[in-house]
């Protein structure tokens, strides 16, 4: 009897195992899109780091982001039990908090600001003042792009026992963190690979290949860190502006009426019905942005004239 009931414990906890591997697969697949933004936003938040600093700054916010996700975790399971209502409003506030944030770029870009008139010399303070903005900056980011990783996940196994939940949504959770920041600490010293191709190559077919890989690798690796900037900007509005028109249902229906006659448009129905959506809500995420930060302002103006009084 006490054999065959340990078989049987064996026997269920495979099952259990089996089940949460698939759970995870689904959400995984589910949130890659995702992953995606939340890569190239996080490898925009760290470029511009000296480049002895990089992996420092890359760990620090991979720490901020396992903070936040055990934050969210546990915040997540607790709402969908008690007030499942409340998801959608609280996305929404992250998607909202992102778009501000992509607008804001854009404004401080390409608007005039009063210490852009003043210099001062950069010491080693400011840098390090720099750098903890930044870290403080992408963690932030992290937090609501987490926030939609978790909810997604959480919905694709709402319907599982509570145990197999927690274990998708850690699972998920680390991979997510260790995929993203590993690929990012990757990206941010793509040019150390290069000069180390470049140096180890040598004569000979092999040897001259690594040093033209490594001389490409070093021409593109700038360019690519520039384009970082502009590709995380869209994404914190794709994301934003995403999370926003879903949780507007008119709107979204809007939307996938209006991209769905695309789908059968000859040989490239399938792409533009893919990426008119995305482009919409980007639209959308900086219009929202630019309310979001017009009253932000509003409230900073009023703030002030009370503080005078």
């Amino acid at each position: 009897m006490a054999g065959s009931s340990f078989f049987a414990l064996i026997d269920d906890i495979a099952s259990i195992l089996d089940d949460v591997s698939l759970m995870t697969k689904v959400a995984a697949k589910k949130t890659a899109g995702v992953l995606g933004d939340d890569l190239a936003l996080n490898a925009q938040q760290v470029s511009g780091v000296n480049a002895d600093r990089e992996l420092p700054v890359v760990w620090a916010v991979a720490v901020g982001s396992l903070k936040n996700k055990a934050i969210l975790v546990p915040a997540a399971l607790a709402i969908s039990a008690f007030a499942p209502w409340a998801v959608t409003p609280l996305l929404m506030l992250g998607g909202a908090f992102l778009c501000f944030e992509g607008f804001e770029k854009l404004a401080h870009k390409y608007l005039p600001h009063e210490e852009e008139h003043h210099e001062a010399a950069v010491d080693d303070a400011d840098n390090a003042a720099s750098e903890q903005d930044k870290i403080k900056g992408a963690i932030r980011t992290d937090f609501v792009l987490s926030a939609e990783i978790i909810a997604i996940t959480l919905g694709t196994v709402a319907t599982a026992p509570l145990q197999q939940q927690i274990v998708v949504l850690i699972g998920i959770a680390l991979i997510m963190t260790v995929g993203v920041y590993g690929v990012v600490a990757g990206i941010v010293k793509l040019d150390d690979g290069g000069l180390y191709l470049l140096r180890t190559g040598g004569d000979g077919g092999f040897g001259q290949f690594k040093q033209r890989v490594g001389r490409a690798i070093l021409v593109a690796a700038p360019y690519m860190m520039k384009s970082l900037t502009v590709i995380g900007t869209v994404a914190m509005f794709m994301v934003g502006g995403g999370i926003l028109t879903h949780g507007i249902p008119p709107v979204h229906h809007w939307i996938a009426e209006f991209s769905a006659p695309l789908a059968a448009v000859p040989a490239v129905g399938g792409l533009l019905s893919a990426i008119v959506p995305s482009i919409v809500d980007a639209v959308f995420g900086v219009i929202a942005g630019g309310v979001v930060l017009l009253l932000v302002e509003a409230v900073k103006r009023v703030r002030n004239i009370f503080r005078k009084n």
